[in-house]
């Protein structure tokens, strides 16, 4: 499973790129608004620092403004993935889009035969919203299941993306499930690297490493 972070933070874009974790970025215009900053700019500093599929939303709500919009966002650079939402007009965009080989992120989807129709499609990605299931009664890792179980059947080669995940076992339930990818904000992912026992026992080994004679090999 791929993770990508959930952001349009340079400073949060740069840092966990670092790690060498991480394959892409997922952006929206509420992270762009939160940044305060020209969109274009924005962008153009994310694609020079992640060197993978970079997502970027449309906002028309018609087919036509989509695959306008889409067009543009392609061209920006080669990682460019265009970001669509699961209405009649955007799937009729996909369809353009994916014939003309632009990658798609077909986005808010809240149901398993959504998913099925993105697919139909061409969508290159699909990203089913775990939270805000999970907020609401419903079980997202159920729902990717059973994306996955539908994509398996018919052989679609659409990327499930686990979006809206804000705890650690969502994104286990995500890997568990046969999520493609996770993507998810900045807290999230350094949260995937801390467990109380792994810090228990570093503490014991520097502790104890204290009482070992001078060594030349970290001397």
């Amino acid at each position: 499973m791929q993770l990508f972070i959930d952001t349009a933070n340079i400073d949060q874009i740069r840092t966990a790129w670092s790690w060498g974790i991480i394959d892409g970025v997922t952006t929206n215009p509420t992270h762009i608004a939160a940044t305060g900053r020209d969109f274009d700019e924005v962008l153009a500093e994310i694609f020079r620092i992640a060197d993978g599929p970079i997502s970027v939303e449309s906002v028309s709500l018609d087919a036509d403004g989509i695959v306008r919009e889409g067009r543009r966002i392609a061209a920006l650079h080669k990682n460019a993935v265009v970001k669509v939402p699961i209405i009649v007009e955007g799937l009729k965009a996909v369809k353009i889009l994916s014939g003309e080989g632009i990658r798609t992120n077909v986005t808010l989807c809240f149901s398993p035969l959504q998913a099925f129709l993105a697919a139909k499609a061409g969508a290159t990605y699909i990203s089913p919203f775990i939270h805000r299931l999970d907020m609401v009664g419903h079980q997202g890792g159920e729902l990717i299941s059973e994306i996955r179980q539908i994509y398996d059947n018919y052989g679609y080669q659409t990327k499930i993306l686990a979006a809206s995940i804000r705890n650690c076992r969502q994104v286990l339930d995500a890997a568990l499930a046969g999520a493609d990818v996770a993507t998810m904000p900045f807290d999230m992912l350094e949260a995937l690297y801390q467990h109380p026992l792994t810090a228990d026992g570093l503490r014991m080994f520097l502790n104890d490493w204290r009482k070992v004679p001078p060594s030349k090999l970290f001397s």
